[in-house]
Protein backbone atom coordinates (compact mmCIF):
# COMPACT_ATOMS: atom_id res chain seq x y z
CA UNK A 1 0.00 0.00 0.00
CA UNK A 2 1.02 3.67 -0.28
CA UNK A 3 1.19 4.42 3.08
CA UNK A 4 3.76 1.46 3.38
CA UNK A 5 6.09 2.11 1.05
CA UNK A 6 6.35 6.21 2.15
CA UNK A 7 6.52 4.37 5.72
CA UNK A 8 10.10 2.17 3.71
CA UNK A 9 10.88 5.17 2.03
CA UNK A 10 11.46 7.35 5.52
CA UNK A 11 12.94 4.36 7.27
CA UNK A 12 15.61 4.02 4.14
CA UNK A 13 16.58 8.15 5.21
CA UNK A 14 16.66 7.00 9.11
CA UNK A 15 19.07 4.39 8.38
CA UNK A 16 21.15 6.77 6.06
CA UNK A 17 21.19 8.79 9.23
CA UNK A 18 22.95 6.30 11.15
CA UNK A 19 25.06 5.22 8.58
CA UNK A 20 26.10 8.86 7.49
CA UNK A 21 26.87 10.05 11.27
CA UNK A 22 27.38 6.87 13.65
CA UNK A 23 30.50 5.63 12.32
CA UNK A 24 32.58 8.81 11.59
CA UNK A 25 31.45 9.90 15.17
CA UNK A 26 32.96 6.23 16.80
CA UNK A 27 36.13 6.50 15.00
CA UNK A 28 36.56 9.86 16.56
CA UNK A 29 35.87 8.55 19.90
CA UNK A 30 38.73 5.43 19.62
CA UNK A 31 41.01 6.99 17.35
CA UNK A 32 43.77 8.98 19.32
CA UNK A 33 44.05 11.42 15.60
CA UNK A 34 40.59 12.58 15.84
CA UNK A 35 40.92 13.88 12.12
CA UNK A 36 38.36 13.80 9.38
CA UNK A 37 39.25 14.88 6.16
CA UNK A 38 38.23 18.48 4.28
CA UNK A 39 36.32 16.28 1.46
CA UNK A 40 34.89 13.80 3.90
CA UNK A 41 33.58 16.57 6.08
CA UNK A 42 31.83 18.03 3.12
CA UNK A 43 30.94 14.53 1.85
CA UNK A 44 28.83 14.36 5.28
CA UNK A 45 27.69 17.53 5.27
CA UNK A 46 25.70 17.12 1.46
CA UNK A 47 24.46 13.67 2.42
CA UNK A 48 23.35 14.87 5.88
CA UNK A 49 21.36 17.65 4.38
CA UNK A 50 19.65 15.19 1.68
CA UNK A 51 18.64 12.98 4.54
CA UNK A 52 17.48 16.04 6.89
CA UNK A 53 15.86 17.57 3.78
CA UNK A 54 13.93 14.36 2.47
CA UNK A 55 12.33 13.65 5.83
CA UNK A 56 10.86 16.91 5.28
CA UNK A 57 9.59 16.03 1.90
CA UNK A 58 8.78 12.76 2.99
CA UNK A 59 6.65 13.40 6.22
CA UNK A 60 4.37 16.07 4.16
CA UNK A 61 3.86 13.49 1.18
CA UNK A 62 2.81 11.19 3.85
CA UNK A 63 0.12 14.06 5.34
CA UNK A 64 -1.24 14.73 1.32
CA UNK A 65 -1.58 10.52 1.37
CA UNK A 66 -3.34 10.30 4.94
CA UNK A 67 -5.29 13.69 3.47
CA UNK A 68 -6.47 11.27 0.22
CA UNK A 69 -7.15 8.49 2.66
CA UNK A 70 -9.56 10.10 4.79
CA UNK A 71 -11.10 13.15 2.40
CA UNK A 72 -11.27 10.96 -0.34
CA UNK A 73 -11.23 7.27 0.44
CA UNK A 74 -13.38 6.00 -3.04
CA UNK A 75 -10.79 8.11 -5.10
CA UNK A 76 -7.50 7.01 -3.03
CA UNK A 77 -6.77 4.23 -5.23
CA UNK A 78 -6.76 6.07 -8.11
CA UNK A 79 -5.40 9.16 -6.89
CA UNK A 80 -2.46 7.36 -4.99
CA UNK A 81 -1.81 5.16 -7.76
CA UNK A 82 1.79 3.33 -7.71
CA UNK A 83 3.29 5.45 -10.36
CA UNK A 84 2.22 8.61 -8.29
CA UNK A 85 3.90 7.36 -5.46
CA UNK A 86 7.07 6.61 -6.82
CA UNK A 87 7.12 10.34 -8.56
CA UNK A 88 6.04 11.99 -4.97
CA UNK A 89 8.76 9.88 -3.44
CA UNK A 90 11.62 10.47 -6.65
CA UNK A 91 10.50 13.99 -6.17
CA UNK A 92 11.43 14.09 -2.44
CA UNK A 93 14.77 13.02 -3.33
CA UNK A 94 15.68 15.15 -5.91
CA UNK A 95 14.29 18.09 -4.05
CA UNK A 96 16.40 17.05 -1.79
CA UNK A 97 19.95 16.89 -3.53
CA UNK A 98 19.35 20.14 -4.86
CA UNK A 99 18.74 21.65 -1.37
CA UNK A 100 22.01 19.71 -0.53
CA UNK A 101 24.33 20.94 -3.20
CA UNK A 102 23.03 24.48 -3.22
CA UNK A 103 23.97 24.58 0.97
CA UNK A 104 27.16 22.47 0.29
CA UNK A 105 28.23 24.82 -2.24
CA UNK A 106 27.89 27.97 0.21
CA UNK A 107 29.46 26.91 3.09
CA UNK A 108 32.72 24.94 1.15
CA UNK A 109 33.35 28.27 -1.20
CA UNK A 110 34.23 30.28 2.46
CA UNK A 111 37.80 30.10 3.52
CA UNK A 112 38.17 28.32 6.97
CA UNK A 113 41.06 29.15 8.44
CA UNK A 114 40.05 30.52 11.80
CA UNK A 115 40.83 27.00 12.90
CA UNK A 116 40.87 23.67 12.27
CA UNK A 117 38.72 22.11 15.08
CA UNK A 118 34.82 21.46 14.17
CA UNK A 119 33.72 21.69 17.67
CA UNK A 120 30.91 19.16 17.37
CA UNK A 121 30.81 15.35 16.73
CA UNK A 122 30.27 15.58 13.12
CA UNK A 123 30.21 18.08 10.39
CA UNK A 124 26.94 20.06 10.82
CA UNK A 125 26.32 23.20 9.09
CA UNK A 126 26.63 26.02 12.12
CA UNK A 127 29.91 24.89 13.55
CA UNK A 128 31.63 24.78 10.15
CA UNK A 129 30.23 28.12 9.36
CA UNK A 130 32.22 28.85 12.84
CA UNK A 131 35.84 28.09 11.19
CA UNK A 132 35.05 30.54 8.55
CA UNK A 133 37.41 33.46 8.16
CA UNK A 134 36.03 35.61 5.56
CA UNK A 135 32.39 37.05 5.26
CA UNK A 136 29.79 34.02 5.77
CA UNK A 137 26.79 36.89 5.78
CA UNK A 138 25.88 35.12 1.96
CA UNK A 139 26.12 31.48 3.49
CA UNK A 140 24.07 32.44 6.47
CA UNK A 141 21.18 34.15 4.08
CA UNK A 142 20.95 31.00 1.79
CA UNK A 143 21.26 28.53 4.51
CA UNK A 144 18.09 30.47 6.79
CA UNK A 145 16.18 30.95 3.53
CA UNK A 146 16.63 27.47 2.00
CA UNK A 147 15.45 26.07 5.83
CA UNK A 148 12.68 28.83 5.67
CA UNK A 149 10.96 27.83 2.75
CA UNK A 150 11.61 24.10 3.20
CA UNK A 151 10.12 23.98 7.11
CA UNK A 152 7.62 26.95 5.87
CA UNK A 153 6.03 24.73 2.73
CA UNK A 154 6.04 21.17 3.83
CA UNK A 155 4.47 22.68 6.96
CA UNK A 156 1.87 24.15 4.96
CA UNK A 157 1.02 20.94 3.44
CA UNK A 158 0.76 19.44 6.82
CA UNK A 159 -1.44 21.60 8.43
CA UNK A 160 -3.41 22.14 5.59
CA UNK A 161 -4.05 18.14 5.47
CA UNK A 162 -4.63 18.44 8.64
CA UNK A 163 -7.50 20.92 8.92
CA UNK A 164 -9.10 19.05 6.17
CA UNK A 165 -8.42 15.49 7.60
CA UNK A 166 -10.06 16.84 10.91
CA UNK A 167 -12.94 18.58 9.64
CA UNK A 168 -13.97 15.49 7.94
CA UNK A 169 -13.17 13.39 11.37
CA UNK A 170 -15.65 16.07 13.01
CA UNK A 171 -18.37 14.96 10.29
CA UNK A 172 -18.07 11.45 11.29
CA UNK A 173 -21.15 10.18 13.53
CA UNK A 174 -19.98 7.19 15.41
CA UNK A 175 -17.11 7.59 18.04
CA UNK A 176 -15.63 4.56 16.47
CA UNK A 177 -15.16 5.80 13.11
CA UNK A 178 -13.68 8.81 14.96
CA UNK A 179 -11.25 6.82 16.76
CA UNK A 180 -10.24 5.00 13.51
CA UNK A 181 -9.71 7.48 11.61
CA UNK A 182 -7.79 9.28 14.01
CA UNK A 183 -5.20 6.52 14.84
CA UNK A 184 -4.67 6.48 11.15
CA UNK A 185 -3.17 9.58 11.77
CA UNK A 186 -1.23 9.56 15.08
CA UNK A 187 1.61 8.13 14.29
CA UNK A 188 2.39 10.31 11.65
CA UNK A 189 1.90 13.45 14.03
CA UNK A 190 4.02 11.83 16.57
CA UNK A 191 6.74 11.45 14.52
CA UNK A 192 6.28 15.29 12.64
CA UNK A 193 6.02 16.93 15.95
CA UNK A 194 9.46 15.16 16.83
CA UNK A 195 11.46 16.00 14.35
CA UNK A 196 10.13 19.72 13.41
CA UNK A 197 10.36 20.40 16.73
CA UNK A 198 13.99 19.95 17.14
CA UNK A 199 14.79 20.87 13.69
CA UNK A 200 13.20 24.17 13.52
CA UNK A 201 15.17 24.79 16.81
CA UNK A 202 18.52 23.87 15.22
CA UNK A 203 18.25 25.44 12.19
CA UNK A 204 15.79 28.50 11.44
CA UNK A 205 17.85 31.05 13.95
CA UNK A 206 20.83 33.09 12.97
CA UNK A 207 23.99 31.91 13.49
CA UNK A 208 24.62 34.33 16.37
CA UNK A 209 21.94 32.52 18.38
CA UNK A 210 24.04 29.40 18.28
CA UNK A 211 24.97 27.96 21.00
CA UNK A 212 27.47 24.57 20.68
CA UNK A 213 26.90 23.08 23.77
CA UNK A 214 22.95 23.00 23.81
CA UNK A 215 22.73 22.64 20.21
CA UNK A 216 25.35 19.04 20.44
CA UNK A 217 22.59 17.97 22.80
CA UNK A 218 19.66 18.72 20.49
CA UNK A 219 21.96 17.04 17.27
CA UNK A 220 22.39 14.12 19.26
CA UNK A 221 18.60 13.52 19.53
CA UNK A 222 16.65 14.52 16.04
CA UNK A 223 20.27 12.28 14.49
CA UNK A 224 20.44 9.30 16.88
CA UNK A 225 16.97 8.94 18.97
CA UNK A 226 14.24 9.99 16.12
CA UNK A 227 15.73 7.59 13.41
CA UNK A 228 15.56 5.06 16.45
CA UNK A 229 11.74 6.20 17.33
CA UNK A 230 10.49 6.42 14.21
CA UNK A 231 10.39 2.35 13.36
CA UNK A 232 8.56 1.80 16.97
CA UNK A 233 6.49 4.69 16.45
CA UNK A 234 5.23 3.43 13.17
CA UNK A 235 5.48 -0.32 14.60
CA UNK A 236 2.58 0.69 17.22
CA UNK A 237 -0.07 0.63 14.06
CA UNK A 238 0.48 -2.94 13.67
CA UNK A 239 -2.22 -5.34 15.61
CA UNK A 240 0.59 -8.29 15.87
CA UNK A 241 3.43 -5.53 17.03
CA UNK A 242 0.90 -4.31 20.06
CA UNK A 243 -0.07 -7.58 20.96
CA UNK A 244 3.51 -8.55 21.10
CA UNK A 245 4.25 -5.23 23.24
CA UNK A 246 1.16 -6.16 25.16
CA UNK A 247 2.43 -9.49 26.10
CA UNK A 248 6.29 -8.48 26.98
CA UNK A 249 4.64 -5.87 29.33
CA UNK A 250 2.86 -8.52 31.27
CA UNK A 251 5.87 -11.00 31.85
CA UNK A 252 7.76 -7.55 33.52
CA UNK A 253 4.90 -7.01 35.50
Amino acid sequence: TPMYFFISSLSFLDVNYSTIIIPSTLMTFVSETKVISYTACAAQLFLFCIAVTGECYLLAVMAYDRFVAICNPLLYPVIMSKRFCVLLVCGSYFMSCMNATIQTLFVFRLSLCNSNIINHFFCDMPPILKLSCSDTHVADLVHFTCATVLVTSTMLLILVSYICIGVTIHKIKSAKGRRKAFSTCASHLTAVTMFYGTGSFMYLRPSSKYSVEDDKIISVFYTLAIPMLNPMIYSLRNKEVKEALRRTVAKLY
